[in-house]
């Protein structure tokens, strides 16, 4: 018959045994957690889609470089961190389509973008992400 205080130690030991296995431990990242933590830069994301970019915005917590490509035209920008990247948004024109990513975002038409989320990834917002109407495409 088992005890109380033996199911608790047996639960203590399945917590640590997959906190353990979830990368807690000092194992080295694998491949997804190296991509997660080091978010592409604006020049990894144009060359993605055959362009180098026109650098519009080069500072610390925000990157902007500009593109024309047989796709079309459009503006990359990266961020250093999410909250930068929220703040972004919050203050980005409401009329344009975007193409977001993690700590990045293009802005250009629809047309664009979609040619462009192929190669990219990335989610479309179609509305303005701070209303209830906005969609998100794919």
């Amino acid at each position: 018959m088992t005890t109380l205080p033996r199911l608790a130690a047996l639960a203590l030991l399945a917590g640590l045994v997959a906190a353990c296995s979830s990368g807690g431990g000092s194992a080295a990242p694998g491949p997804s957690a190296a991509r997660a933590a080091a978010p592409q830069t604006v020049e990894q994301l144009a060359a993605k889609v055959g362009c180098k970019p026109r650098m519009q915005v080069d500072a610390a917590e925000i990157r902007t470089g500009y593109c024309r490509t047989p796709d079309g035209q459009f503006f990359v920008t990266t961020f250093a961190s999410q909250s930068g990247k929220d703040a972004w948004m919050d203050a980005a024109p409401e009329y344009n389509p975007h193409l977001v990513g993690n700590l990045w975002t293009v802005l250009s038409s629809r047309k664009v973008l979609e040619l462009l989320k192929e190669r990219l990834g990335g989610d479309l917002h179609l509305k303005d992400h701070r209303t209830n109407q906005m969609r998100k495409v794919g």
